[in-house]
């Protein structure tokens, strides 16, 4: 069963990097700019190597043009996505 997440993207930064707050909040850094889309790419290629799944098995489902999405992971059951968002975690918040 596919596993939404509710994250914010932010684009131009030094590299890509996922963040978990303690609050759960997802936060994913990109190197990428927000033009033409390369945010939005860069953003589902980075989560599908840190969820480790195909380009395809994740998918953006709203906020193409706002910092706040919602992505789905088409490929993992909700366990093994909580069990790699735990990895991520931010000591004392982001």
């Amino acid at each position: 069963m596919p596993v939404t997440l509710h994250l914010k993207a932010k684009p131009n930064s030094r590299q890509n990097r996922l963040e978990v707050a303690a609050d759960g909040s997802i936060t994913v850094r990109l190197k990428a700019p927000a033009h033409d889309g390369k945010a939005n790419a860069c953003l589902l290629a980075y989560l599908a190597e840190v969820f480790g799944v195909s380009k395809s098995g994740v998918a953006l489902l709203t906020g193409h043009t706002a910092p706040f999405k919602k992505v789905q992971v088409l490929e993992l059951e909700d366990a093994a996505v909580q069990q790699t968002l735990a990895r991520y975690r931010v000591e004392g918040g982001a």
